[in-house]
Order: C-alpha cells, then sequence, then structure tokens
C-alpha cells in the first residue's frame, strides 16, 4: 500500500524551524529553507547593506556572511500572525545573541513577512531597525 508523504509545513512551522536552526548555528539549514527562486527584501537596510537579494544563490552567501560576523542564542519573543493568504505570515521576534569579532551582546528587533510556497520560503521581508545594529557588528562587518 503506497503511503503519502506528510504535507509540507505550513508558514508558521516552517518559520520557527528556520528560528530553532539559526539558534543551533546551522545556517545551511536555513538556507535550504528558502526557494531556489526566494526573493529576500530589507526594505530599511542602510548604506552598504543589500536591500534585495534574488534567489537562494545570492541569499546563501549574505547569509553565510551574516552567520561569520553574529551568533544568534536565542529568538526570546516571538509572535506569528496568520494573513488572509494562509501562505504568507508575520513575524514579530526579538533575537539576542554574540558579535563573533568582538564578543558584545547583540539583540534586535524584526518584524518579517514570510511567504511559503510549497513547504519553501519564496519572500522574505525583513524589516529591521538599522540605528540598533551595534557599533561593534557595524565594525565587524566593514573591517
Amino acid at each position: 500500500m503506497p503511503t503519502t508523504p506528510p504535507p509540507a509545513p505550513g508558514p508558521a512551522e516552517l518559520f520557527r524551524h528556520g528560528l530553532d536552526l539559526l539558534i543551533r548555528g546551522d545556517m545551511e539549514g536555513w538556507i535550504a529553507l528558502f526557494a531556489e527562486d526566494a526573493v529576500a527584501e530589507f526594505p530599511f537596510a542602510p548604506d552598504g547593506y543589500p536591500r534585495r537579494l534574488d534567489g537562494r544563490a545570492a541569499l546563501g552567501p549574505y547569509l553565510r556572511g551574516l552567520a561569520g560576523h553574529i551568533a544568534y542564542d536565542a529568538f526570546p519573543y516571538v509572535e506569528v500572525h496568520e494573513t488572509g493568504d494562509p501562505g504568507t505570515i508575520v513575524a514579530e521576534m526579538r533575537s539576542e545573541g554574540r558579535v563573533l569579532a568582538t564578543g558584545g551582546p547583540f539583540a534586535m528587533a524584526y518584524v518579517a513577512v514570510v511567504t511559503v510556497r510549497d513547504g519553501l520560503i519564496v519572500r522574505y521581508r525583513d524589516y529591521w531597525n538599522p540605528l540598533a545594529v551595534p557599533a561593534s557588528l557595524t565594525a565587524a562587518v566593514h573591517d
């Protein structure tokens, strides 16, 4: 008797799984959650940071570079809001971690709009606050 594969995780489950991967330092696992043609947007990114990345091929190096600068220790606040589109969620969250170059603390609040299709992230809009980037991270990124 053939077995049916389990249904793909919904956007909230996939997103929460992604946060767990980030806490474990599994950036490759996080990258794998994005579709090949995924689009990542950072509308509030300051000069010197990308505002849009098209495709996993562009997103991968950016995220690997980020992992070389910060380590996520926890996401102590995560609230996921469903939308009228069953494939899209809005997530409010706060991260805590460390700047690897200096050992200094890293904390950031985000609002992310995440769209999932066929069990993969196809669009990720991350509204992070560039004014909250610690000086130690800015120095590490631009060294």
